[in-house]
């Protein structure tokens, strides 16, 4: 065996994608915000990206690399069910080869102190936790949460009718990632009660035993009714003698209506810190179904609603444990624009990623009833939601590279200076930041290193003057379309503040350019090129290995390590 350690394999694991890093390019028509201020904590910036949602991910890694604090996404499940706006009926390599391309990047955009959580149902929940494990490390998982996602069984179900969905949750470094507690409810109150007048108010009561039997933890205690008890058989108290004893004279030992029980210590609702410890069961009770999303989405006029659609009070829930007011959220699977409109109505800042037409359809419009204060449903009332605020709508920029009609590759005719420019500080690792002072300034990478980029074919007169300019104290890559009257490693010797590269030869090698779309759906997934990844085991199972987009489409739940095939 040549891979000795433990990890799931799959069908083309080993093939990258070559990533473009593609510039945002800001939509100021479709962008919004509020006409007026609404509280002093109103956020402006946030940001919808409508595009592939890998592609998008690269995008943002330069600048967002360690700085998101949750994120929360919601891939298509791998069911083999058509949906209205996901198809997500995929072959189980494909499926978790473009997953694990995603995580990768959600690794790096998460904070020191990030988490992230991911819903998927039982198709591919085991699979998606072990690639998880692989990804983030299988220290870092922090839960599998199971939340009710349906209130009543389906009578036609085959086998057994589903009723949850997993909620898969992992920390970028566990050592450093705590949940915050719980908001106490009306619920939990009430099962404070006082039956004894306590001048400190209601009280529940507790166990005062352990499930162990220990000698010196093992005597008896006078009830107030003169009455001596001990702890059940294989039992002992949980506390020394002198705290019970205390304990007792401070009146905190419950003994039962006729003070002759086995004492219970009681802990008082005024002396309750904080919130509470989150439990890795959700009932559709505390956090909402599919049902109530459905009715969530149809008080916003939408025409079509989806088929899974996540209820505002799940992300309130999620939102709630993994972030704090003013905390970046990243979605990279928008759907109907829940986690956008929550985090939105719980001030949190938010970036949401969607490709498909309902980003328009039904993003938007949701958005803009939240800003305006017009959402009456999910959590406005609970959060007191009044409106404010606003984003920022980004598309992607097309390829920088594309092939001339003789085939030859050259750059996209429809970027203009400053586009390309942008385009390539980013490729080149350079913060776009055009300076208005230093011509040659487009972006840097430090305080004395830049970029400079230009369509020209530069002489060695220009660049003498350019050199002269930039000094002996700081460097400049100068990305050019050509320049003559020198060599290459002779400019490297007499301009050494200079590095020269051309347009677009620099660049060609990075990427797999001109290719728009990575998403989930099977109709759109260059079915060859997978194919082409890895040669089958055996001539029979080649044979199983059909091509077309159809082929997948019909393949439902094959084996993940071909038992079916």
């Amino acid at each position: 065996m040549k891979k000795q350690k433990l990890e799931l394999t799959w069908i083309g694991k080993d093939k990258r994608p070559k990533l473009e890093p593609r510039i945002l390019l800001e939509d100021p028509e479709k962008s919004y915000h509020a006409k007026h201020r609404v509280t002093d904590n109103d956020i402006f910036h946030n940001r919808l990206i409508f595009g592939d949602n890998l592609l998008a991910l690269k995008a943002l890694e330069q600048e967002f690399s360690g700085k998101v604090k949750c994120v929360f996404i919601d891939p298509p499940y791998n069911t083999g069910s058509a949906f209205t706006h996901y198809d997500d009926g995929l072959e189980h390599s494909i499926w978790l080869g473009l997953m694990r391309d995603r995580l990768e990047i959600i690794k790096r955009l998460l904070s020191e102190d990030g988490s992230l959580w991911i819903t998927i149902d039982d198709n591919e929940a085991h699979y998606l936790k072990v690639l998880c494990d692989e990804v983030f490390g299988r220290s870092n998982f922090v839960s599998n949460i199971v939340w009710q996602k349906k209130f009543s069984p389906q009578n036609d179900a085959k086998w057994i009718s589903s009723s949850h969905d997993h909620i898969l949750c992992y920390a970028l470094n566990k050592g450093l990632w705590f949940p915050n507690p719980l908001p106490r409810s009306a619920e939990m109150d009430e099962r404070y009660k006082n039956p004894d007048n306590d001048p400190r108010g209601p009280w529940t009561a507790t166990d005062l035993t352990r499930a162990e039997h220990r000698d010196r933890d093992y005597w008896g205690l006078v009830t107030p009714s003169g009455k001596t008890v001990f702890p059940a058989k294989g039992r002992s108290w949980s506390r020394p003698k002198e705290n019970i004893e205390k304990l007792q004279a401070e009146g905190r030992l419950w003994f039962g209506p006729k003070g002759n029980n086995l004492p219970r210590l009681k802990k008082f609702l005024n002396e309750m810190e904080g919130g509470v410890t989150p439990q890795s069961i959700w009932f559709h009770g505390e956090v909402g179904n599919n049902q109530e999303a459905k009715k969530e989405v149809l008080q916003l006029e939408a025409e079509t609603v989806f088929d899974t659609p996540k209820p505002e009070r799940l992300l309130q829930r999620v939102l709630t444990l993994a972030t704090n007011t003013g905390d970046l959220v990243l979605d990279s699977f928008a759907g109907s624009g829940t986690t956008g409109a929550v985090a939105h109505k719980m001030g949190r800042r938010w970036i949401m990623v969607e490709l498909g037409e309902h980003c328009h359809t039904h993003i938007i419009p949701r958005l803009k009833k939240v800003i305006d204060g017009d959402d009456p449903g999910g959590i406005t009332k609970a959060v007191n939601w009044l409106g404010g605020g606003g984003f920022r709508y980004y598309r992607l920029a097309p390829s920088l590279i594309v092939n001339d009609r003789w085939g030859n590759p050259v750059i996209n005719p429809e970027y203009n200076a400053a586009m390309l420019a942008e385009a390539l500080a980013k490729l080149e690792g350079f913060t776009y930041a055009p300076s208005e002072t230093r011509w040659w300034q487009h972006g840097h990478s430090s305080e004395r290193d830049f970029i400079y980029v230009t369509t020209q074919n530069l002489s060695a007169e220009q660049l003498q003057a350019l050199s002269d300019e930039v000094g002996p104290e700081q460097s400049l890559l100068v990305c050019c379309a050509a320049f003559h009257g020198v060599t290459a490693s002779k400019a490297a010797e007499r301009w050494p503040n200079l590095t020269l590269k051309k347009i677009p030869k620099m660049v060609l090698a990075r990427c797999h350019w001109g290719r728009d779309d990575y998403s989930l759906n099977v109709t759109n997934l260059p079915m060859a090129e997978i194919e082409k990844a890895e040669p089958a085991a055996s001539g029979n199972s080649a044979k199983n290995i059909k091509s077309g987009k159809a082929a997948l489409a019909n393949a439902g739940q094959g084996g993940l390590f071909g038992e079916n095939e």
